[in-house]
């Protein structure tokens, strides 16, 4: 990925990372700002043209799929879960350094279109059902 040591590839659709997951008052997962936009660059840009840097990038702890959004107020190496989606975690004295997956560009696309619940802001919404061409690494994906 080139532009953060934060993550490394780890399957055709997914690159594996490690973040500090602390709970947030807010309705939405969040992340620094400025690296947020630095992974949004590298993962999800596609060089055509001018593009914006805002788009959430998708993520799953454990079992879930969620969009992230940036905040400068987030500190470095932190992703800032709400509680609605913390709580169905095994994460119980946070924050806590846990393993975290970074949808790949294309995998986002299709997450996002297959299970339209990941574009609300707490990602507690989901489509039941698979798409088989997620299949090897989304079982279940968004449940």
């Amino acid at each position: 990925m080139g532009t953060s040591v934060m993550f490394e590839a780890f399957s055709r659709n997914y690159y594996l990372g490690r973040l500090y997951v602390t709970p947030t008052d807010g309705d939405r997962a969040l992340m620094h700002s400025d690296q947020h936009e630095r992974i949004n660059e590298a993962v999800y840009a596609t060089g055509d043209g001018v593009e914006p840097l805002d788009t959430p990038l998708v993520m799953k702890l454990e079992t879930q799929h969620f969009p992230v959004h940036g905040d400068a107020a987030v500190p470095t190496d932190t992703l800032a879960l709400p509680e609605s989606v913390l709580t169905d975690t095994e994460i119980r004295n946070p924050p806590s350094l846990r393993e975290v997956l970074l949808a790949r560009r294309e995998c986002a696309t299709q997450l996002l279109s297959f299970f339209p619940g990941l574009r609300q802001a707490n990602g507690s919404q989901h489509r039941s059902g698979t798409d088989s061409s997620l299949e090897d690494d989304f079982p279940g994906a968004g449940t």
